[in-house]
């Protein structure tokens, strides 16, 4: 049985293109499923307020899930955090400073593992259940030839020990969870539209390709595969 065929509730973290198309997609493919979408600028009645940045919200986040009348079955995180209108990524070191470190720590880092401490308490021990979160390729250190996005790149790699460490524990606590790490690819969203220029032909993908690629592999994982760091083709990345 894949996460087409569970019932209960799904949320999905994030109310950015991919976690609207995420949404969007699983609705189709899990009817069973009640999909909900959680963050900060939501635009349907039926979402949760999250700020993934305050504390009190992730208190209250977790009195809305206590009322649903399902088990929680599903969680993607699709937030992240690259660049503002005040942060940039460093190209060098002399562009690093703490207050961009922080912000970038605060959203790709803090906010994973702080999602999983909240959704823990509601994990039912004898179902099925996935958590999902989307990292990065950059935040591999086997895999950095280029150098530069310091900050950025330091925040998914500590999201991606947070996340196995996570899928160690919960192994033990729920053994039929799986924590995955996952790597979109480079979609075509705000996040991404500054750095467009050097994607090659074919491998800028749309939000609704990504999030199609995402669901797949979380759908046909086992449970062996909990904890792994994988791209949208279902490759293993290196740590």
């Amino acid at each position: 049985m894949t996460i087409r065929d569970w019932d209960g509730v799904a949320l999905i973290i994030g109310a950015g293109d991919i976690g609207k198309s995420m949404s969007d997609y699983l609705k189709n493919v899990s009817p069973y499923l009640n999909v909900v979408l959680c963050g900060r600028n939501l635009t349907n009645q039926n979402g949760i307020y999250l700020d993934l940045e305050n504390d009190n919200s992730f208190t209250s986040f977790e009195k809305q899930i206590s009322r649903f009348n399902k088990p929680l079955r599903l969680v993607i995180n699709t937030s992240g955090f690259l660049h503002s209108n005040l942060v940039k990524p460093e190209k060098r070191l002399s562009h690093v400073n703490r207050s961009n470190i922080i912000k970038n720590f605060s959203i790709n880092a803090f906010a994973p593992i702080l999602i999983a401490k909240s959704i823990e308490k509601f994990i039912r021990p004898e179902l099925p259940f996935s958590f999902a979160s989307l990292s990065a390729r950059v935040g591999s250190i086997g895999d950095n030839r280029m150098g530069g996005w310091y900050s950025y790149r330091a925040s998914k790699a500590a999201q991606n020990q947070f996340l196995k460490t996570l899928s160690i524990e919960w192994r033990r606590k729920f053994p039929f969870s799986i924590v995955s790490i996952l790597h979109p690819g480079t979609c075509n969203t705000k996040l991404s539209k500054p750095f467009q220029a050097s994607v090659p032909n074919g491998k800028l993908f749309t939000p609704s390709q990504s999030s199609e690629y995402l669901i797949n592999i979380i759908s046909e994982q086992k449970t062996s595969d909990s904890g792994k760091f994988l791209a949208w083709d279902s490759s293993t990345i290196p740590w």
